[in-house]
């Protein structure tokens, strides 16, 4: 009997937009990842990891659309989809000190402690009695690693503005180095070598590219349809290439074999 493939750990990544303080340029936060880590080593990604038994919101403490609105959304029961948006706005805070949560502000200890898993993230926003803020979030799609792949995860991608009066930082110890970057220069330098972009990254990039700022990027997530990517893992002459069923115009050349 063949193995069947290990089961995908739901995820959430948030790409975070600001329109640049120089010139109003709608740019993205991107981070490098550890080259040792096991996932997505040396690869620049967009802040997110996955659900943690914790990431279950207090119904009390949410401001913005139900679960039941994420789950039609991202086409998952609303606990998941209550604990995609939780994630997301754990992993966002962890990663990069931006907190879709408030307003208000949390303790000295709450970004340390989540990281560690002290405390969990309704922990945290319960003792300051700030709510998780759904509406500062909007879909954009969801990816579903190959089954191939020994660590799989099914990932809600999110967009949101940073809000005001916060900085996004590189204080984490998953990444090397972080900053913004306009869409068409990241895929700019991955043409170039300079950064490693995994297939959802580089295709989020793409279609973030098409908007003039922040604002229409998340008028688009408000209107348009989240769609799910399943890509494949293929083999092409002595080259790896990721493909996508019934999107023939995504096609990733992940190089030899």
């Amino acid at each position: 009997m063949p193995t069947p493939p290990p089961a995908a750990r739901p995820a959430a990544t948030v790409v975070l937009l600001r329109d640049a303080p120089a010139d109003g340029a709608l740019q993205v936060f991107l981070q490098r990842r550890v080259a040792g880590m096991a996932f997505a080593g040396g690869h620049t990604v967009f802040p997110g990891g996955g659900v943690d038994a914790g990431d279950r919101p207090d119904p009390a403490l949410w401001r913005g659309p139900d679960p039941a609105w994420w789950a039609q959304h991202f086409d998952c029961p609303p606990d998941v989809a209550g604990a995609l948006v939780a994630t997301a706005v754990r992993e966002t805070f962890e990663e990069c000190g931006v907190l879709l949560a408030g307003p208000g502000e949390l303790d000295k200890d709450a970004r340390d402690d989540l990281v560690a898993r002290r405390r969990t993230l309704p922990d945290v926003l319960a003792a300051a009695g700030l709510p998780v803020r759904a509406d500062l979030l909007g879909p954009w799609s969801r990816w579903v690693t190959p089954e191939a792949e020994p660590r799989r995860y099914d990932t809600a991608f999110f967009v949101a503005r940073v809000p005001a009066g916060q900085e996004a930082d590189a204080r984490t110890t998953e990444a090397v180095e972080a900053a913004w970057w306009r869409p068409a220069d990241a895929l700019a330098g991955a043409q170039r070598g300079d950064l490693r972009l995994l297939p959802p990254t580089q295709h989020t990039l793409e279609e973030i590219a098409a908007y003039p700022d922040t604002a229409a990027v998340l008028d688009a997530a408000r209107s348009r349809p989240v769609r799910t990517y399943r890509p494949l893992l293929e083999r092409v002459d002595d080259r790896t290439v990721v493909v996508v069923p019934g999107a023939p115009e995504l096609r990733f050349d992940l190089g030899p074999v």
